[in-house]
């Protein structure tokens, strides 16, 4: 079965200001880096207010229809912006989650890969914040508990900065494992060991700045893959963040494009041996135009590798 790339064009009229590092460039190269690969391509249905609810309570979906501009851009915090366009790309990105599940449990790819924007790992339930606007990811999870009745599902989070988000949008999921690595100290400051969710559900992995790759397989090979056999999840959800690339600004890791190839391999091979291979990626960060590129090109070659 091919790997699914799940996208919109309606993700690139998220328009943020001149300057801004979640920018529409970010899925332009994202694209271009994968228009030669031999993917399922889909387009992004819109996501259901319905399945948004499910994480978030109605009147954040309010609260954000009220911030939408008619022309220009809105500023929600210090670094979360909304144009004309951005609540429908928020929209998309949902929907390429769900459909990202619904084809891998349909049989119909082996794996997806949602290439989307605005990010979501940030968002907490009513808080869109860090570029966010929806947690993506964590509805996802919810939808493949709910709408196809899984048992248990895992989040991995990879991203440089703490899955704040998610981790509130599960953090009494007992249902989802959320594993989340992060420099530390950087924005949003948690994400601390002590976080362990509702349920003893979380799993944080703060790492020190300038930490090589090498350091991060020998903590996933410790840590994380271990407990992810343990939980038997039914799917494994990836928030793919490539912003701890030696070559992101707004962070201070040292992995290299081989380390997301090698990350990504491991995740694929113990889905192959708990959940039929069942694995559905999203992207979350990364923000050097060039090395954003390249990884995502290596981690959707890993992911077609397993799906082959």
């Amino acid at each position: 079965m091919n790997t699914a790339l799940i996208t919109h064009p309606a993700c690139l009229e998220h328009v943020t200001p001149s300057g801004h590092p979640e920018q529409v460039a970010r899925l332009e190269y994202i694209l271009s880096a994968l228009k030669d690969k031999d993917l399922k391509r889909v387009k992004a249905p819109m996501g259901s207010e319905d399945d948004i609810m499910r994480c978030h309570p109605a009147s954040h979906i309010t609260d954000l229809r009220s911030a939408l501009p008619n022309v220009g851009n809105r500023q929600l915090d210090a670094d979360t912006h909304m144009s004309p366009g951005s609540l429908d790309a928020a929209f998309r990105a949902v929907g390429a989650v769900t459909k990202a599940v619904d084809m891998v449990m349909a049989g119909e790819a082996g794996n997806a890969f949602a290439a989307i924007r605005p990010p979501g790992h940030h968002c907490e339930t009513s808080t869109p914040m860090g570029f966010c606007l929806f947690g993506n990811v964590a509805i996802g999870a919810k939808y493949a508990l709910e709408h196809h009745g899984l048992s248990r599902v895992a989040v991995v989070d990879f991203d440089v900065h703490h899955g704040n988000g998610t981790q509130d949008l599960l953090w009494n999921e007992a249902r989802a494992l959320t594993i989340t690595s992060q420099q530390m100290p950087l924005w949003p400051g948690s994400g601390e060991r002590s976080d362990k969710g509702g349920f003893d559900n979380v799993v944080n992995l703060p790492i020190e700045p300038e930490s090589s790759g090498d350091q991060m397989r020998a903590l996933y090979t410790a840590e994380v893959f271990p407990r992810l056999r343990a939980f038997k999840p039914e799917m494994i959800f990836i928030s793919a963040g490539f912003d701890a690339h030696q070559d992101d600004p707004l962070a201070n890791l040292n992995w290299s494009t081989g380390d997301f190839k090698w990350l990504t391999k491991e995740l694929c091979k113990i889905a192959g041996e708990i959940c039929d291979g069942r694995v559905v990626s999203a992207l979350e960060g990364g923000y050097d135009l060039d090395a954003l590129a390249e990884a995502v090109a290596a981690h959707v070659d890993a992911l077609m590798e397993a799906s082959a």
